[in-house]
């Protein structure tokens, strides 16, 4: 039985990147590109209405920028996963397009097999961040972290997570993928997307990585 292709949408302002990046995406038929834009609020409209399965996207666009895509999508079609393809490599642009709802984040260097394998663990309930982005970003998160207030840290599991989602959250906070967690707790890697689904909804986010930033801001769970 043959898997229909992975549904990918397409944000880049320069035309000449745009056309790389889809002849890429192309070459891989697993991938399909239902869609391409080269500004922000057309993107959002363009995407609402194709639900593709994936947003690959720029920042740096003319009108709204990739944040503000990333927020208006999110709003509107939750289930559309987003992955930043950006030249920018501040962590704190990735601290904003993760806080949108962002599921990873990659930067223009990259090859053509590192997108394909950042779309694939995307997918499969992944979060993609370079290790070099991953390091900065989560210290640049354990200093935003550590100007929390006492007051926030008072619950202990203020989401009623049941004893299993908190050891799934408490893995996935070390930065282990699904395949992994499921490896050290003996569950299937569907099993542990199941979890993490709902740890999703009782928290109210979209991302395992949006979900680590919470419990890290409750001081719930380290890093």
């Amino acid at each position: 039985m043959t898997m229909d292709p992975t549904r990918i949408f397409v944000v880049e302002d320069q035309p000449q990147l745009l056309k790389n990046l889809v002849k890429v995406l192309a070459t891989f038929p697993e991938l399909e590109v239902v869609g391409t834009s080269q500004e922000g609020e057309a993107a959002v409209e363009d995407i609402v209405q194709l639900r593709p399965q994936l947003v690959l996207l720029d920042l740096e666009l003319p009108g709204i920028n990739g944040i503000q895509v990333t927020q208006r999508v999110k709003r509107r079609a939750p289930e559309v996963e987003i992955l930043i393809l950006t030249s920018f490599d501040d962590e704190t642009k990735v601290y904003e397009a993760i806080q949108a709802g962002a599921s990873g984040y990659l930067v223009k260097r990259v090859g053509p097999e590192k997108i394909r394998s950042g779309i694939q663990e995307v997918m499969e309930g992944g979060t993609v961040l370079e290790p070099i982005i991953a390091k900065r970003f989560w210290n640049y998160f354990q200093s935003v972290q550590a100007k929390s207030t006492q007051a926030e840290k008072k619950l202990e599991n203020p989401w009623a997570l049941t004893p299993l989602e908190f050891e799934v959250l408490r893995y996935v906070a070390k930065g282990l993928s699904n395949a992994e967690v499921g490896h050290v707790m003996t569950l299937e890697r569907r099993t542990v997307r199941t979890h993490l689904s709902h740890i999703y909804r009782k928290m109210g986010v979209n991302s395992h990585v949006e979900a680590v930033v919470m419990a890290l801001r409750a001081g719930v769970v380290d890093l």
